[in-house]
């Protein structure tokens, strides 16, 4: 699996080659039909098979106030990608060149520099200096210049198209399994463990502390997690996600404290997996009250879990 540049030239081995086009931050059902398709085709033709994305998001540039609502990360989604059987990741750096590029350029720039044989795309794909161009855009401009083109349908779940932004409502709801479902996986958070207070040690619960970055905020509260840790192992815990309402000042952290570990993970980059929403932040007026919230949150936590098979 190789990561590539969208502003430089393709390496000569994977020039050629079908590539799903999209933005595919969550790369969720929906995201997995239209690579799935290029992947298929890609196959079926002795071709490489290129899922593309674009980063940042072009919502960050032409809104950079927007609060922060990513899916995934690069790394994330280069896993995936990987996983769904890509040869490799293009990464489009959307900046002001890019979104200053029109439709006929960007078409030009996929044969150029990409080397593109065939694009794939979900039927609501524009591109383009202010999104100038559509799907039959494209399917004009791939005859002319001598690429394929196709269009996946949108795919529905319980009669409402599956998004990236439905996701987001659901995790904002607090429904982390809705979420998954759309998915195919739990959401997932990824990050390095930093150093904190240490106050969780002088309870008995060691947290790792994880800053949200540019993550989507799901709703604050007490999660049941899995964590993965760089070695590979996934281990069952219970984690805060939100401001610590019990502790001065008030810090915006993902705090997974996970059942069978033991051992120093500061520096390290784990991934904490949004298993069920277990209750809402609290204020406590004693150590005492928040240890014996946290015993019950932690019985909670495992028998969401054992339900929730990994």
């Amino acid at each position: 699996m190789k990561r590539l540049d969208g502003g430089s030239t393709v390496p000569a081995p994977l020039r050629g080659g079908i590539v799903a086009l999209g933005n595919f931050d969550g790369f969720h059902r929906g995201h997995q039909a239209v690579a799935g398709r290029a992947i298929a085709q890609a196959h079926a033709e002795g071709k490489p098979a290129i899922i593309a994305t674009f980063d940042p998001h072009p919502m960050r540039f032409f809104r950079p106030a927007t609060p922060p609502f990513r899916l995934t990360t690069l790394d994330q989604r280069e896993r995936l990608f990987g996983a769904a059987g890509a040869d490799a990741m293009l990464v489009f750096h959307f900046d002001a060149a890019l979104a200053g590029m029109s439709a006929r350029d960007f078409a030009e720039h996929l044969v150029h520099a990409i080397g593109v044989s065939g694009v794939v795309t979900g039927q609501d794909f524009t591109f383009g200096k202010g999104r100038q161009g559509d799907t039959e855009t494209l399917r004009t401009l791939g005859e002319e210049l001598g690429f394929t083109t196709a269009t996946v349908a949108p795919v529905a779940d319980g009669g409402e198209v599956v998004s990236s932004s439905r996701i987001r409502t659901l995790l904002q709801a607090g429904d982390p399994r809705g979420a998954a479902e759309l998915l195919t996986r739990p959401f997932a958070m990824e990050g390095v463990v930093e150093q904190g207070a240490k106050l969780g040690r002088t309870i008995g619960y060691p947290t790792a502390n994880l800053v949200l970055g540019p993550y989507l905020r799901p709703r604050y509260g007490i999660y049941a997690v899995r964590g993965r840790l760089p070695d590979g192992r996934l281990l069952d815990g219970v984690a805060n996600l939100g401001i610590r309402p019990s502790f001065d000042p008030p810090v915006e952290l993902l705090e997974p404290y996970f059942f069978e570990f033991s051992g120093d993970l500061y520096d390290q980059t784990i991934e904490v997996q949004l298993i069920d929403y277990l209750r809402e932040e609290a204020k406590y007026d004693s150590l005492d009250a928040l240890t014996a919230q946290i015993a019950k949150d932690c019985d909670a936590a495992r028998a969401a879990l054992a339900q929730n098979p990994a």
